[in-house]
């Protein structure tokens, strides 16, 4: 017991650091990431993990800078951009942010909708029920309890992982796709390439780390613990996503079966892999959108207020933090609207908008580049070589498929 007692006493304080790593790193894989890794898997087959491979060092790499900054500066990338470069380029990002975050949203409620409808429950029932839980599950609670929760919530990703052992698929293909590109010239194979390296990198998730770690109040003294806390987040984002992607390509592709909606991927599963497996990938998709419906419109309204100088936080009470709760009450609701329309697109905005994540990378990094790099703000710690020479060739490769993406909209039939 006193041996138990010693070893508990030393991993107490790292248990006290560890969560914004890992809750950052996991709500990647949100409804939008696992329709975008299962369509990936069922009209590509494991031709596109490699690009999950150099993802998760670009991913590890951008993270760990927005913790960095934050745990130095005890401030908020906005609130950098903001005291940098003056209002109005924090104004152009914030808008920049609001257009893709609200994307997102949408591919949250999109994802509860779809997971539900599996289970004949209504669109419009399930999105106001889930627009409710959110909200009250936010307001009511507070910093430390949330955080408990979405980390509990982490853990049932593990559902992708059995899911994926159940199907058995060819797992020496599978780790040869991971090192060994490969490269499809044609619309459809550059718009998921874009989504899911849009789906991993994503916009507000950079602004997410930094507010976490000062939301945390966490300080430069603790940047070891939790260097290592975002490393293994980022580790475990594309190790559940390589199981999605593998799971969908070891039963839906190699049957010829294609998907419009990430549903659709449980509900052919069950004829080839059984229920069992059907309902785990299913439960996984609501249990992704529910944790992304209550991240990502934190972020959004945290970063925003946290810009034009008003009070921000989940410390705060309502009465309190009025724009805060305000703005995420607002980007709920729009966002659960735009999935209520009739005949609304799911899929389209589901792989659009994480499309559109990847496009929208850009100019944060340009920010991200200068002020990790500024040793006005960072003293001594600002980027080492490797970490720019990381972030200067994610720039580049987000920049050239970007590039690729936007000639193959304007001139589809250039391919």
């Amino acid at each position: 017991m006193n041996l138990f007692r010693r070893h508990f006493r030393r991993i107490l304080p790292v248990l006290a650091i560890i969560g914004p790593g890992i809750i950052s790193g996991s709500v990647d894989n949100d409804a939008g990431g696992i329709t975008t890794y299962s369509v990936a898997g069922a009209r590509f087959g494991y031709s596109l993990l490699w690009v999950l491979f150099l993802t998760t060092f670009s991913l590890a790499i951008t993270q760990e800078i927005g913790a960095r900054m934050g745990l130095v500066t005890g401030k908020g990338l906005a609130s950098l951009i903001r005291e940098k470069f003056g209002l109005n380029w924090t104004a152009i990002v914030m808008v920049i942010l609001f257009i893709a975050n609200m994307g997102t949203i949408a591919a949250e409620f999109a994802g509860i909708a779809g997971a539900l409808e599996i289970f004949n429950v209504p669109r419009f029932a399930s999105v106001l029920i889930a627009i409710t839980a959110v909200y009250f599950l936010v307001t009511r609670g507070n910093f430390k309890r949330l955080e408990r929760i979405f980390l509990v919530i982490s853990f049932f990703y593990i559902s992708y992982i059995i899911s994926a052992f159940i199907i058995n698929p060819s797992w020496g293909i599978a780790v040869k796709s991971l090192v060994m590109p490969s490269f499809q010239l044609n619309n459809a194979y550059i718009l998921t390439l874009m989504a899911v390296v849009g789906t991993t990198i994503t916009p507000w998730g950079q602004f997410f780390i930094q507010d976490y770690v000062v939301d945390k109040k966490l300080s430069k003294e603790d940047l070891k613990i939790e260097r290592g806390d975002v490393f293994l987040g980022s580790f475990l984002t594309n190790f559940i996503a390589f199981f999605i992607v593998v799971a969908t390509a070891g039963t839906l592709f190699a049957q010829g079966i294609n998907i419009t909606e990430a549903k659709d991927a449980a509900i052919a599963l069950k004829p080839l892999a059984g229920n069992f497996a059907a309902v785990l990938f299913s439960f996984g998709l609501l249990n992704a959108s529910l944790f992304g419906a209550a991240l990502v419109p934190v972020t959004t309204s945290y970063v925003i207020t946290e810009a034009f100088g008003m009070e921000s936080g989940l410390n705060f009470r309502v009465r309190q933090a009025p724009y805060f709760y305000g703005l995420f009450a607002f980007s709920l609701v729009l966002g659960g609207l735009m999935v209520i329309i009739p005949s609304f697109p799911l899929l389209t905005i589901l792989i659009v908008s994480q499309a559109l994540n990847a496009v929208l990378l850009l100019p944060i990094f340009i920010f991200l580049y200068l002020l990790s790099n500024d040793k006005k703000i960072l003293g001594n710690y600002v980027n080492n070589r490797l970490i720019n020479a990381v972030l200067i060739i994610t720039f580049t490769g987000v920049a050239i498929a970007s590039s690729i993406y936007l000639f193959s909209l304007f001139f589809p039939k250039g391919f």
